[in-house]
């Protein structure tokens, strides 16, 4: 076994422990941060294979801007972890089944006939002065140029139908509306009501209480 197996066992045991640690983590935090492991691990990978670009863009995109806004919002949203665990035992046996369905599938579709060293050795080296950035805009933007772009439509659907399902009137405060506000009248706001003048009570013509003189 050489350095760079050694090397690539390594960076895929630790992302498949911290990928495990994602899902069975209780606390919403510390599974975003073993997210952000898992993407190190990864990118680990991406380099071994001579995918430069892709491992920076999985480090600075995913791990600097993407897991950094989710740690904010989970961080400021006060999640109840006992209301999420009240159906976890009834739907434990359903969770079991489906997850080795999902790993039998994995195995059958991810195995050494398909993604073995013999069907897909390593990378040989590449010569002086390879680009793969250009390479890859190149397979990118001709050979997979419509899949790209349907990928940027439904990602742009999936943003339009998140912001309209999570979007909520606001309820405890009065809003401003201005055209109404412009379109206002005297009438609407003022209104002169006629009333008899009230009588002036003079203080010498009260009687006097029982008792008193008067």
């Amino acid at each position: 076994m050489t350095i760079l197996q050694m090397i690539f066992y390594l960076f895929s045991a630790v992302a498949i422990a911290s990928a495990l640690f994602v899902v069975a983590s209780n606390n919403p935090v510390r599974g975003a941060l073993s997210l952000v492991l898992t993407f190190f691990a990864m990118a680990g990978v991406w380099l071994l294979l001579h995918a430069e670009f892709l491992a920076l863009i999985l480090v600075l995109v995913y791990v600097g801007a993407v897991m950094t806004l989710f740690l904010f919002v989970v961080m400021m949203l006060r999640v109840n972890v006992l209301s999420a665990r009240e159906g976890f035992v009834r739907y434990l046996p359903f969770a079991v089944l489906l997850a080795l369905i999902i790993i039998g599938l994995t195995i059958i579709a991810v195995g050494p006939k398909q993604f073995g060293l013999t069907s897909m050795p390593a990378p040989a080296a590449e010569v002086a002065g390879y680009n793969n950035l250009a390479d890859l805009g190149m397979v990118l933007y001709t050979q997979y140029a419509y899949p790209f772009e349907i990928s940027a439509v439904l990602l742009l659907t999936a943003i339009v139908a998140a912001i309209s399902l999570t979007h909520r009137l606001p309820t405890r405060r009065k809003n401003q509306i201005v055209s109404k506000q412009i379109a206002v009248k005297r009438a609407d706001r003022v209104k002169l009501i006629a009333m008899p003048s009230v009588k002036k009570i003079n203080l010498s013509d009260k009687p006097s209480e029982a008792g008193e003189p008067s």
